[in-house]
């Protein structure tokens, strides 16, 4: 199998929306809390992170505001709570690459992602990746 890897991202606290980025030229590397993404962060080569705004052990966008200060020039793309502009607006304001809500289909996490990443033919590395898969 070929798979030709555009970015290594960092997801942290998104167990329930990993599946959506298969098929996107990404390796991912898939953390639950801030403090073990934190770890992450010194151990890997990482060029974005998405991150759930609300986690265990960082809540109220703890993580993101830390990460925002100490890693300005990495890309971060935050799920908010649905329906909470609140949530939202905190996020733009410290300047996320993308803003989604958590229930947003997988098609427009997908979607979104590939854009906020700089990956717009996330359509052809589907079939690419799908030719590539297909000697089984």
């Amino acid at each position: 199998m070929l798979v030709l890897v555009k970015a290594n991202v960092l997801t942290v606290g998104l167990e329930g929306r990993i599946d959506a980025l298969e098929g996107l030229p990404i390796r991912v590397f898939n953390t639950p809390t801030g403090l073990e993404a934190g770890r992450s962060l010194k151990n890997e080569n990482v060029n974005s992170i998405i991150c759930s705004w609300n986690l265990p052990d960082a809540p109220n966008g703890r993580f993101v505001k830390t990460l925002r200060s100490a890693k300005p020039y990495l890309p971060v793309i935050v799920v908010v709570r649905a329906a909470d502009p609140a949530q939202e607006i905190a996020a733009r304001s410290i300047g996320a690459a993308a803003v989604l809500g958590s229930d947003e289909s997988d098609e427009v996490f997908r979607r979104t992602i590939a854009q906020a990443l700089g990956i717009d033919d996330a359509v052809k590395s589907e079939k690419i990746y799908a030719i590539a898969n297909d000697s089984k």
